[in-house]
């Protein structure tokens, strides 16, 4: 089992820097999309099942605005749309699809960079997202959460640490977050197989020549629970795809 999980940051915008013609290239068996901003409706989905993959969308209420989709060649068993959790459905943040044992939750963190408001929104988010993992543990002990986190973990994966440290997505209370995930039974998969530096997901956009010097975070994951650690096989990230402002990360599964 191969998958990505990648910020298209608008799937419409995407499709126009050859987003399908990627597709074509068969990256990967089941493709996870954050911030799709856009509807099923309003995207030219032809383009995407040529390509030997269903889709599913959950969307968010607000046009134009955050939504998931999941792009797949494995049939899922079962496609749970959200978590039940109605500020984060009203903003179409998580899809939940299972493939015989394993549940895998593709989910779009919320931003806390416009400010105070939005940090708030996201602490109460993260809290509340941890106690439904935990409780889904119980019942899908094999869990594969991918997304875009919005959160560099640690100083490893920011080009700027000590520049970052007051910055929402590098704020001690999110990377303890972080700290919690990892010491409750969830593996950095992308860790296990690359303990380097300087190996990022998301540069800014104000500064065109930021990504061209690497100056980027890590803030897209696939993490997977300890049942699962026997199976992985092998990780990466691709800078050189550009499509967006994030690149794609890749996990493949035994």
């Amino acid at each position: 089992m191969r998958i990505i999980s990648y910020n298209v940051n608008g799937i419409r915008a995407a499709m126009t820097k050859g987003f399908c013609e990627w597709l074509k290239t068969d990256p990967a068996d089941i493709i996870c999309l954050q911030e799709t901003k856009a509807t099923k409706d309003n995207v030219n989905r032809q383009l995407v099942t040529e390509c030997g993959y269903e889709d599913y969308w959950f969307s968010a209420s607000k046009k134009g605005y955050s939504g998931v989709a999941v792009f797949t060649k494995i049939k899922p068993d079962n496609v749970e749309y959200g978590n039940k959790h109605a500020v984060s459905d009203d903003e179409g943040r998580i899809i939940q699809l299972d493939f015989g044992d394993i549940r895998l939750i593709n989910a779009y963190f919320p931003s806390g960079t416009t400010g105070d408001v939005r940090q708030t929104v996201k602490y109460s988010w993260l809290n509340d997202f941890y106690s439904y993992l935990e409780t889904l543990k119980q019942q899908y002990p094999k869990l594969i959460l991918c997304g875009d986190y919005n959160i560099a973990h640690t100083e490893l994966d920011i080009h700027d640490p000590k520049g970052n440290k007051n910055t929402s997505g590098f704020l001690p209370d999110e990377r303890a977050w972080m700290d919690k995930l990892f010491s409750s039974g969830w593996i950095d998969t992308f860790r296990v197989f690359h303990p380097e530096p300087n190996r990022y997901s998301w540069w800014s956009q104000r500064f065109p020549t930021v990504r061209l010097q690497n100056k980027g975070w890590r803030l897209d994951y696939i993490n997977a629970t300890e049942p699962l650690r026997s199976r992985l096989k092998s990780a990466e990230i691709y800078p050189d795809v550009k499509h967006s402002d994030h690149c794609p990360v890749y996990l493949e599964l035994n």
